[in-house]
């Protein structure tokens, strides 16, 4: 502008409107203000970039156990096998399963209490396996229990002679925890582990705002997941995926261009969560996943994923009206200041 007038007050005229201090004001602000209004609704986000990927996030992968189900499952139903009875194959998954701090394994330990069956320590050390399940030995017998992928592919065991039929109509709507003693099938326990109650409500919700693609990772079976899948409305499933799968499952999405959102409660959750563009945990869920999370909502309610996309799309919305005005509003003031 000096160049062409050679008169230094309109030069100063445009120094006075450039764009640097409008832009540098509203955006910081609005990042803030979408972040604190986040708080409100008991929703954590560590910086203003996790919200930028919520608002342009078209995968979101749910975990299955504590995300869209309570993680307060229970016992609902004991299917022994062998000529093995009921109460004594709950005694043995419960003095298993006691050792191990999780909520499926809870629910066994409490049912059995609920029963009044008391169990000694009867069985050598007990080993555990992150994401398979329990092994130990009974009278010199290899005991473990845990998922169908541990039990039947990795230890090789098999279902009784002439029982497969029973094994075929265990119930589909349930979690199933297996029990193997010598390499058989002793016993099947069947854990209800409820869908919340908002869990359909918000998968629709998250549908309706753009999202294309919502996923549900879970350690079930195969006919576990798919009935629970149909249930809840999700347009994919993984079974038996172990830790390492669903981080795999994450990074091959990405590796296509999609923007990840991943969601989840547990340790096993952590590699996924890690390797997601926005890794969300549950407040109340394992203390190294609340760490690891770029965001944290309450355990209480799903619709608060709902509300952090509508408050990530307003936020980038605002952003975006910013800019456009400070460029006209500001550009029009420098082409006045130079004319």
């Amino acid at each position: 502008t000096y160049l062409l007038t050679r008169d230094v007050t309109k030069m100063l005229a445009v120094l006075m409107v450039d764009f640097s201090c409008a832009l540098k004001l509203a955006i910081p602000v609005a990042v803030l203000s979408a972040m604190r209004e986040s708080s409100g609704y008991h929703i954590s986000v560590k910086g203003g970039r996790f919200l930028e990927a919520v608002a342009g996030a078209d995968t979101i992968v749910f975990d299955k156990t504590g995300t869209l189900t309570y993680a307060t499952p229970k016992v609902a139903q004991i299917v022994p096998f062998g000529g093995h009875r009921e109460a004594d194959m709950l005694r043995l998954a419960a003095c298993l399963e006691e050792h191990y701090p999780h909520s499926m394994a809870n629910a066994v330990v409490e049912e059995a209490k609920r029963r009044g069956l008391r169990h000694e320590e009867y069985h050598s050390k007990v080993e555990y396996l992150v994401a398979h399940g329990i092994a130990s030995t009974v009278d010199g017998r290899r005991v473990i229990i845990g998922s169908a992928h541990f039990v039947f592919e990795d230890e090789g065991c098999t279902v009784p002679p002439g029982e497969q039929d029973a094994f075929d109509a265990l119930p589909k709507q349930y979690s199933h925890l297996y029990l193997a003693v010598g390499g058989v099938l002793a016993a099947v326990i069947c854990i209800s582990d409820p869908l919340r109650v908002e869990a359909v409500d918000a998968v629709a919700a998250l549908h309706d705002l753009g999202v294309g693609k919502i996923v549900m990772l879970t350690g079930d079976s195969e006919r576990t997941a798919a009935a629970i899948a149909a249930q809840v409305g999700v347009d994919e499933y993984r079974a038996e995926v172990l830790p390492e799968d669903k981080a795999r499952f994450v990074q091959a999405e990405r590796a296509q261009g999609r923007t990840v959102v991943m969601i989840g409660d547990g340790i096993n959750d952590s590699p996924a969560l890690s390797a997601a563009n926005v890794g969300i945990a549950i407040s109340d869920g394992a203390a190294i996943a609340r760490e690891i999370a770029d965001i944290t909502i309450a355990a209480n309610d799903l619709f608060e994923l709902v509300q952090l996309r509508r408050l990530s799309v307003a936020l980038m919305n605002r952003i975006q009206s910013n800019y456009r005005f400070v460029i006209g509003f500001n550009g029009g003031l420098i082409a006045l200041g130079a004319l």
